[in-house]
């Protein structure tokens, strides 16, 4: 179906969502605010900036009912227990978090959250983006340790799994890089062997208890709202799941990893986490690995998806990539 065909079904469905919430009344306008993967939506009383809401409408066969559960569980448990200021699902009248809303005979999940005041980070504004990865880098440690302090508990948890195989394996979760857009020979060969490269390393590197666990998996800009104090929030824990710890750098590298400025990036970034939890020496060598590995990952996203942001970035993101990927090679293969 097209993509205005999706956005009139999805629609439909946030407008019945928002009935199960008896504190959203027909003052309320439900508008879209953006569809990536899911359909997230802004709910505010017509001509006021007060009382607003965020709404998702999940993706069919995306993520299971027992998957979005686990995902606030984790959430809750990181709001409950580390300063980080997080956006937060709010319960229906029926007391549950996550609604089940039948339209045309298909089911949509739906959950609601709190609204966060805030700015994303602007990737084009060198000095100040420094500073907030140094925030980042001080969050995401703070996630880590209390991911290992409660490894044993959130195992039991349901969340996809994010590793070499669920990545870049033979049936990847976002597709293959394989299928990516602008891939010549040549860069078909690099990347190639880039993948077998990530492979041989991660299986020395290891999925030991302080390497892997649950994370976060998406700290990109756009899942970060900087206040006018400079307080760094979190949203979106939609991918969050069982993953290498270092993915979470990588992954707040998302489409910016063949910048310049990136070394410095990631100098701020360790330097906040050393100040809560330090990285080993073989951690920090590893760093490249893991963002290779994201930016292939992006690439198989870029080609298995058709929304405003894959179409922006489109053949430009894999001939962006050739530079970086033959340094990676010429220094880890």
């Amino acid at each position: 179906m097209e993509i205005n065909g999706n956005l009139r079904i999805y629609q439909a469905v946030a407008d019945k969502a928002v009935k199960n919430y008896q504190y959203i009344d027909h003052f309320y306008e439900v508008r879209l605010l953006d569809y990536s993967e899911n359909c997230t939506y802004i709910i505010e009383k017509t001509n006021s900036s007060d009382d607003k809401y965020i709404l998702r409408v999940c993706r069919p066969n995306y993520h299971e009912f027992e998957e979005i559960k686990s995902e606030i569980e984790f959430a809750k448990s990181l709001d409950d227990n580390t300063s980080v200021n997080l956006c937060m699902p709010q319960k229906a009248d029926n007391g549950e978090y996550v609604q089940r809303i039948v339209h045309e005979g298909k089911e949509y999940f739906t959950v609601l959250f709190n609204y966060i005041r805030g700015n994303m980070p602007n990737i084009d504004h060198e000095s100040n983006l420094i500073k907030v990865f140094k925030n980042i880098g001080e969050i995401t440690a703070n996630f880590h340790l209390h991911s290992i302090e409660n490894s044993e508990q959130f195992s039991k948890l349901k969340r996809p799994v994010w590793d070499y195989e669920t990545i870049l394996g033979d049936v990847p979760k976002w597709g293959r890089w394989q299928d990516g857009k602008g891939l010549t020979e040549n860069r078909y060969d690099i990347f190639n062997r880039v993948s077998k490269t990530i492979k041989k390393r991660l299986d020395s590197f290891g999925k030991t208890k302080g390497h892997f666990g649950l994370i976060h998996a998406d700290l990109r800009h756009t899942n970060l709202l900087v206040d006018e104090k400079n307080k760094v929030s979190v949203i979106d824990f939609d991918d969050s799941g069982f993953g290498y710890y270092l993915y979470d750098l990588a992954a707040s590298l998302s489409f910016i990893e063949h910048r310049e400025y990136v070394p410095k990036l990631i100098h701020s970034w360790i330097e906040g986490y050393n100040a809560v939890r330090r990285l080993s020496e073989a951690e920090v060598n590893e760093i490249p690995t893991f963002i290779m590995m994201r930016r292939l990952q992006l690439i198989s996203w870029i080609g298995s998806r058709d929304n405003e942001t894959s179409r922006e970035l489109g053949s430009k993101y894999s001939e962006d990539s050739d530079i970086i990927m033959s340094q990676y090679l010429k220094k880890y293969e």
